[in-house]
């Protein structure tokens, strides 16, 4: 602010790191998101400070809401999964092209309505949760898969060959049936696989 052409005061607007940011980042990666892109609107100055105190592997500064989207579509064109964690009205067009888009739930209205997942609160551990679930729910699945088809399997030769009976044979499916879908009911998440804040 300038007073009869000379200056009075400055203003200085600061969006603070939050604490828990850099550990986040460390939490991801070893949950295995293999590439953490930070991309702001903020100058570069201020970027580069930020990134290198949270510890992402690239930034991208000055970046428009376009540039956001279209780094996203490169990424899937590459062969990536991409994750896009956002709560702006800028962040709606990347949010939308991203494999999952992430909101925050204080972050604007529009962002929350695009996205795949609003987390609920404030607390960014939420994101590392999330990844950890993932994991854990499609190693899950794979082996539910596979040990359903391998009984089935063994039930149908024991069949055709005449050492079970239909009966028999119907009863080990159903009982397998209910055993899997009661074992898949158990929490994903045991206390020793959480990751400490």
């Amino acid at each position: 602010m300038a007073i009869e052409g000379k200056l009075a005061a400055v203003i200085c607007i600061e969006d603070p790191l939050r604490e828990e940011a850099p550990q986040i980042i460390k939490n991801l990666k070893a949950a295995g998101i293999s590439k953490v892109v930070m991309m702001t609107g903020d100058s570069d100055r201020t970027a580069k400070a930020i990134a290198k105190r949270v510890g992402v592997d690239v930034y991208y500064s000055e970046v428009l809401p376009e540039d956001k989207a279209n780094f996203v579509e490169q990424e899937k064109a590459a062969g990536r999964k991409v994750i896009m964690i956002g709560d702006g009205i800028n962040d709606s067009p990347a949010l939308s092209a991203a494999d999952i888009g992430i909101a925050i739930s204080d972050g604007a209205e529009i962002a929350r309505e695009i996205a795949d997942v609003t987390m609920s609160g404030d607390d960014l551990s939420e994101i590392v949760t999330l990844k950890l679930i993932s994991n854990k729910l499609m190693k899950r699945i794979h082996k539910n898969y596979r040990n359903i088809v391998g009984f089935n399997t063994a039930l149908i030769i024991l069949g055709v060959t005449g050492i079970l009976q239909p009966t028999v044979s119907a009863l080990l499916h159903n009982t397998s049936t209910l055993y899997i879908s009661l074992k898949s009911m158990e929490n994903l998440l045991e206390e020793e696989n959480e990751v400490e804040e």
